[in-house]
């Protein structure tokens, strides 16, 4: 273990977020260079400056699994998943206690002083891609009270849609732009956009409510080409924010329709619009 790797893992230590292999090589670290005691002092004082002075808040337990759920994911996403596989394969094949009856296995043997060294360096890459993941995120979360934030809103903002995500990105580039429109059954439809994100939403109030065998179907129209941009159910009083999920650009006519359950048969609509605005500049 470098310098640079018990730092990281110092990190972990101040935040109790440390795996149990983590702990027992940072604890054999620690005892072997005193010299790199600092970074545990401070990790500590970081630790406590950004905990300083809030008030012991017990979060709910949504807020735990939607940090557990993230750091599944990053840890997921930085690695192949062929990479993954193999790992995995390697893993179950040392860990594996085999039985004393089982038959040698066909082929060249691998000497073990050859096979354990690649398998153990795959394992602690995995770990310390992990650990530094799930370090961002308690780090995150600590920051985020810190700054005021109840669990509440934490919850609240670990659960975004991606509609939700997209629509602050939206809010928050400068190029952002907006049209409302009056539903022709009753409501209000807002779309939202970013030409520069080539991304937009369509933000509901008030719509009727519609039968079980039906869904509002988004549109985009560019041209003489009609694209489906995905199909919402808006909450019991209509709300909704529902993400465009078609390929966007400013100048497209967003619409909306009632289709059947799953969307239109056809690709395209079959019911009139409700609405139909234009993204002009």
């Amino acid at each position: 273990m470098n310098e640079q790797e018990f730092a990281e893992l110092a990190a972990g230590y101040a935040l109790a977020a440390l795996s149990p292999e983590d702990a027992q090589a940072f604890e054999q670290a620690r005892i072997a260079h005193p010299e790199w005691a600092h970074h545990v002092e401070d990790a500590l004082e970081s630790a406590a400056l950004l905990a300083d002075g809030v008030p012991a808040v017990s979060p709910p337990p949504s807020v735990r699994d939607a940090l557990l759920a993230r750091i599944t994911g990053e840890s997921a996403s930085e690695i192949e998943i062929s990479s993954a596989t193999g790992l995995l394969a390697a893993v179950q094949d040392t860990s594996a206690s085999p039985s004393p009856d089982a038959a040698p296995p066909a082929g060249p043997r691998t000497d073990d002083h050859d096979a354990h060294p690649a398998t153990t360096g795959a394992i602690a890459v995995v770990r310390r891609r992990w650990t530094r993941g799930m370090l961002a995120l308690a780090a995150s979360f600590v920051l985020l009270v810190a700054l005021g934030f109840g669990a509440a809103s934490v919850n609240e903002y670990l659960s975004r849609t991606p509609a939700q995500v997209v629509l602050a990105a939206i809010e928050a580039a400068p190029d952002a732009a907006s049209v409302t429109a009056e539903a022709a059954d009753g409501g209000v439809v807002t779309a939202r956009w970013s030409p520069s994100l080539e991304q937009a939403v369509v933000v509901t109030d008030g719509l009727p409510q519609l039968t079980d065998d039906q869904v509002f179907e988004l549109w985009v129209l560019r041209g003489d080409d009609v694209t489906s941009a995905g199909t919402f159910e808006p909450a019991p009083g209509g709300e909704a924010v529902a993400l465009l999920e078609a390929s966007f650009e400013q100048g497209d006519t967003i619409a909306m329709s009632v289709e059947p359950a799953g969307g239109s048969p056809t690709g395209l609509p079959t019911s009139d619009p409700l609405v139909a605005i234009t993204t002009d500049a």
